[in-house]
């Protein structure tokens, strides 16, 4: 009896078995190895902005100028000061009158053969130099703008073999912006300057009158919905 129960026993295994190799046999292919994951390819990082490489000043009164980075480096970043602020900056004046400009020279940032930036300077211009950035650009379109030029800005042009007065006196590298530290009295122009003052203190107060009003109408909301509630 106990050799037929054995041999029953081995028997449901064997079955048993069979039914798992079947099984495995049959099974799907979601319990096969998954395929390998491919490689994300990692995003491009973004192009650095090309460096400028070249100048070319042109004015009225003076030959086209090209200054070459390589061959002249101390004068180039000398000029390129004078004008690589104005990309980004915020105007800080109103434009002159055309009488109080005086010459102008066209100065254009190249990246190897291609222009990059251009911008219009006013060495002599009364109340100080002058900057105007173009709204159209050689690499797309900015923000029209006038400002005031650095104080080195007619020597810095100057020895780059524009046809200028030397001006040995002026502040060495001068502030981004215009406002250097010495500042001749009788270059100041008051009617200008006056002017510019004037437009920025009116507009301070219209900006002052804006949040007045709008702190009196959340005010006069405030005491409706108390009265409404009372």
């Amino acid at each position: 009896m106990a050799r037929g129960m054995f041999g029953r026993l081995v028997s449901a295994t064997g079955v048993l078995a069979a039914m798992m190799v079947l099984g495995a046999g049959l099974a799907p292919a979601a319990h096969a190895a998954p395929p390998p994951l491919r490689e994300e390819s990692p995003a491009a990082a973004p192009k650095a902005s090309a460096k400028p490489t070249s100048l070319e000043i042109s004015g009225t009164d003076a030959n086209k100028i090209v200054i070459q980075q390589a061959d002249r480096p101390e004068l180039f970043q000398r000029v390129l000061g004078e004008v690589n602020w104005l990309s980004g900056a915020e105007p800080t004046t109103n434009k002159p009158k055309a009488d109080k400009l005086g010459p102008k020279y066209t100065i254009t940032v190249l990246a190897g053969e291609k222009a990059t930036q251009l911008y219009d300077l006013y060495p002599l211009a009364s109340g100080g130099p002058r900057a105007f950035r173009p709204e159209k650009q050689p690499a797309g379109r900015k923000s029209a703008g006038w400002f005031y030029g650095r104080l080195t800005m007619s020597e810095s042009l100057r020895v780059s073999g524009v046809p200028l007065k030397e001006k040995p006196d002026v502040v060495s590298g001068g502030i981004g912006g215009g406002i250097g530290e010495k500042v001749d009295s009788t270059e100041l122009d008051p009617v200008a300057v006056g002017s510019d003052v004037f437009s920025q203190m009116r507009r301070l107060f219209l900006i002052n009158v804006a949040v007045l009003l709008v702190v009196l109408a959340g005010l006069g909301g405030v005491a409706f919905l108390i009265r409404r509630r009372v």
